[in-house]
């Protein structure tokens, strides 16, 4: 979860509505005032740093900080 608070501030900086440093695990992206495109943007760091792809379609599909690292966890072990 230290990950992705630091790619989302890189990314998109600190949401005025939350602050990360909070839980944020289930507060959807929405929420915290992140755009399709810093989430976007956010997945491609992930690719970048991790070398786990999020496709384009998925991210749609993963609203919380929570289910990306549901997604990206099981992949880095593989």
């Amino acid at each position: 979860m230290d990950d992705i608070r630091r790619i989302l501030r890189d990314c998109a900086g600190e949401p005025d509505s939350v602050s990360l440093e909070d839980d944020i695990g289930t507060i959807s992206f929405e929420e915290m005032g992140y755009d399709s495109l810093a989430v976007l943007e956010m997945a491609a760091r992930i690719q970048q740093e991790f070398l786990v792809a999020i496709p384009d379609e998925t991210v749609s599909e993963l609203p919380t900080p929570d289910a990306v690292v549901g997604y990206v966890g099981p992949r880095l072990a593989a």
